[in-house]
């Protein structure tokens, strides 16, 4: 598996130098955060997403932060320019689809089962950023939901005590030793990342039950690696499904999508980390 992640970072790397990136250009996105997340906005979860995002990134847009080294920029363009045909032709009309022959619970009870077998990645990550209290809490809530949540198909430890999962990868535990995100990358279909969350992905798989491990005992589902990619693209299209019109209003009226993509995202992992 390792071998594989490096011959992607290295067919990123040349795709960069084919297309003729200039290392010296500074991208600085000067949007309006209102105008573009209230065009396309209607009902109470659009109006949510709105002002979380208003609170959250409004300030990245005004200022001219970390997104000048951009030495992948000509691959990660063509990338982002990829990935959004490929939501808007290919998964948004699906998923609009999903949405409409599934009901909201199962959806849930869905996302629900991915979380709780994806307790390893997190407690071993809180434990690595110290987080005790937030690791405590993670091994009760798989426990009771993995039992009286029936497999982790319900959420009693979060609906019942308040337990809520803890998120961390180790992208962000690098981040919280104070390691650099490195210049940006857009992954094919999963989107936005940069150099030190996409090189920390292979240390997640190692100990995600659902990433194929040759030798390992604990391999669920997954019988080889494109079951593991072929579920995780599954979890994804599940999660992302209720968040088509909060990206759709996000994206409508921007001039160029890739620099807007990309503050939002390492907007995001900022807080994440020092969360």
């Amino acid at each position: 598996m390792k071998r594989v992640f490096t011959v992607i970072i290295l067919l990123m790397l040349t795709f960069s130098i084919v297309l003729g990136v200039d290392n010296n250009k500074t991208i600085t996105p000067s949007y309006d955060i209102e105008s573009e997340v209230d065009a396309g906005f209607d009902g109470e979860f659009d109006k949510e997403f709105a002002t979380e995002f208003d609170d959250e990134f409004g300030d990245e847009f005004s200022q001219e932060g970390d997104s000048d080294f951009d030495p992948m920029s000509g691959y990660n363009r063509m990338m982002t320019s990829f990935n959004h045909s490929l939501y808007t032709y290919v998964v948004f009309p699906l998923g609009r689809g999903y949405n409409y022959i599934t009901p909201d619970q199962f959806r849930e009870s869905v996302g629900n089962f991915f979380t709780n077998l994806k307790y390893p990645v997190r407690v071993a990550n809180n434990l690595l950023q110290l987080k005790f209290s937030n690791s405590f809490e993670e091994t009760g809530r798989f426990i009771i939901n993995s039992t009286i949540g029936i497999v982790g198909l319900f959420d009693p430890a979060a609906s019942w005590l308040g337990w809520e999962a803890h998120d961390e990868d180790f992208g962000q535990t690098l981040g919280y030793y104070g390691v650099g995100g490195g210049f940006h990358v857009v992954l094919p279909f999963f989107g936005p990342s940069n150099l030190r969350d996409a090189a920390s992905l292979p240390v997640d798989w190692l100990i995600d039950p659902f990433f194929y491990q040759e030798g390992r005992s604990y391999n669920l589902l997954a019988k080889n690696v494109w079951q593991s990619f072929g579920l995780m693209s599954f979890e994804y299209f599940n999660e992302y499904s209720g968040s088509i019109e909060a990206y759709e209003a996000l994206t409508k009226d921007a001039i160029d999508v890739y620099p807007l993509l990309k503050s939002v995202y390492e907007q995001r992992r900022i807080q994440e980390i020092e969360e």
